[in-house]
């Protein structure tokens, strides 16, 4: 079954223009890296993608889930609490991963290694009073 992509419509182009070029368009935009998505609805149980800045922590993936300094958690993270196993798309390199939120130092760690790629990171923080979840996608190896 194909995803859903997200609702915001600049978002929804972005993940289109992504895959049909297999990322040539989209991998890198606003001058970081964007990567694909997919996470199982919570509720619907249905797929669900969206397009995230990241970076890289060794062979990890990092993404934030800043919905724009917003008080309300971006639904692609409350999907992955409910079911860390999800779908990559990084350029024309797709795979499962597993995510798992960053917690202690290595958050902190983290979050500086994201707020130092995407500056706005910083300002989103000082708009809400939840805490900005940083998460790292592990690759799943084949057959695993």
């Amino acid at each position: 079954m194909d995803p859903t992509d997200s609702p915001v419509g600049w978002v929804a182009k972005h993940i289109q223009e992504y895959i049909e070029t297999d990322g040539r368009k989209g991998h890198r935009r606003w001058g970081v890296t964007t990567l694909l998505l997919t996470t199982r609805g919570r509720v619907s149980g249905l797929p669900r993608r969206t397009a995230l800045i990241y970076g890289t922590d060794g062979e990890r993936l990092i993404v934030v889930g800043s919905n724009g300094g917003g008080e309300e958690h971006p639904a692609w993270y409350l999907n992955l609490l409910a079911d860390p196993a999800v779908e990559v798309q990084v350029a024309a390199d797709r795979f499962t991963a597993r995510a798992v939120e960053a917690e202690g130092e290595e958050r902190e760690r983290l979050w500086g290694l994201m707020a130092e790629l995407w500056k706005d990171y910083e300002r989103y923080r000082t708009k809400t009073s939840r805490r900005i979840p940083v998460v790292i996608l592990e690759r799943v190896p084949a057959g695993g």
